[in-house]
């Protein structure tokens, strides 16, 4: 069964940092393109970052210089460090694979809650 689990949410004030980890199967990590998308109350959600299996990263404006993704292949674990955290970055954020394109999300995890006080 395919799977993704997040995991580092929680609640941390502005300026603060977390970092996230999502969990899979040897057969996800093979994904051509593994990354956060988030959403938050009443928006839709957004990509926020990816990391190509040859290591290349794409990071949206809002969150560019602050955010940091990486993976480890031998533990099958993508990361997602967030630093000078700000109250807009609010969400739910969750892990996805992407087979074949980047924005065409073939599995997503069960999301991971971060909340940033002001």
């Amino acid at each position: 069964q395919v799977q993704l689990v997040e995991s580092g949410g929680g609640l941390v004030q502005a300026g603060g940092s977390l970092r996230l980890s999502c969990a899979g199967s040897r057969s996800i990590f093979s994904s051509n393109f593994m990354g956060w998308y988030r959403q938050a109350p009443g928006k839709e959600r957004e990509l926020v970052t990816f990391i190509s299996s040859r290591g290349g990263t794409y990071s949206a404006d809002s969150v560019k210089g602050r955010f940091t993704v990486s993976r480890d292949n031998a533990k099958n674990t993508l990361y997602l460090q967030m630093n000078s955290l700000k109250p807009e970055d609010t969400a739910m954020y969750y892990c996805a694979a992407m087979l074949y394109s980047p924005r065409d999300v073939d599995y997503w995890g069960q999301g991971t809650q971060v909340t940033v006080s002001s």
